[in-house]
């Protein structure tokens, strides 16, 4: 879907519930070219309650940062 005014442009490294950074280490491998160790995230459990918060033009986009899992999670 091409961005149009009402639309911003989805950024991957931000996270799409707080807008902070994400820390998603595949994103910085991809801006860097330096490889990592898996990120966080392909790690945890995400809720089906958490993932139905995402925008859905974010969806496999931009990953939740760790601050959005952990107080999803302590809910």
């Amino acid at each position: 879907m091409p961005n149009t005014p009402n639309t911003p442009a989805i950024n991957p490294i931000l996270c799409p519930l707080c807008g902070q950074a994400n820390q998603c280490a595949m994103e910085v491998e991809l801006a860097t070219g330096i490889k990592q160790a898996p990120c966080w995230c392909s790690q945890t459990s995400f809720a089906a309650e958490l993932l139905d918060k995402v925008p859905p033009e974010a969806r496999g986009k931009a990953c939740i940062c760790s601050v959005c899992a952990a107080a999803a999670a302590a809910a």
